[in-house]
């Protein structure tokens, strides 16, 4: 093999395993374009000039339509793995009565915390049917043909 051809495939395959440790970095949901979070002040924004300033939010409160969020969520993967969180920031807005800003709080990881869902099931009334009874459960089950109360023996009701 000529020293040529030996680094040719040295170059590629160097570049073939660079590109599989290289992280790709994914950003999700909201992105500052002019206007930062942090240039809201409460007392002088309303939430017409938040909308103006940083668009819709990303979520809303559920419980009370004062609160928006705006969460920034920055992701790496590398190659074919699960995606990994690196930061995420979350500024919440909170607006008074009169549409005035009352409060801008921001979050990040240090404020997250862990919630475990429960893997209890609730039990359901009845039997459960096995493979064999459920494929075959309906095998020779006759469905007679209903009949209309006012004419017995005519099943469509007809006259």
């Amino acid at each position: 093999m000529t020293r040529g051809v030996f680094l040719a495939t040295v170059f590629l395959v160097s570049g073939f395993l660079g590109g599989c440790i290289t992280p790709i970095e994914d950003l999700h949901g909201y992105t500052a374009d002019s206007v930062l979070p942090q240039d809201i002040e409460p007392g002088n924004d309303t939430r017409a000039s938040v909308l103006a300033q940083l668009g819709s939010p990303s979520s809303e409160s559920l419980f009370d339509t004062n609160t928006w969020f705006y969460i920034t969520t920055r992701r790496e993967r590398l190659a074919f793995f699960i995606p990994k969180t690196k930061e995420r920031f979350i500024t919440a807005i909170h607006f008074a009565d009169d549409d005035m800003v009352d409060e801008v709080l921001f979050y990040d990881e240090t404020n997250s915390q862990v919630i475990n869902y429960v893997s209890r099931e609730t039990p359901t009334r009845g039997r459960e049917l096995g493979l064999l009874e459920q494929i075959f459960g309906t095998v020779g089950a006759v469905s007679l043909p209903q009949t209309d109360e006012r004419t017995p023996g005519n099943p469509t009701g007809r006259r």
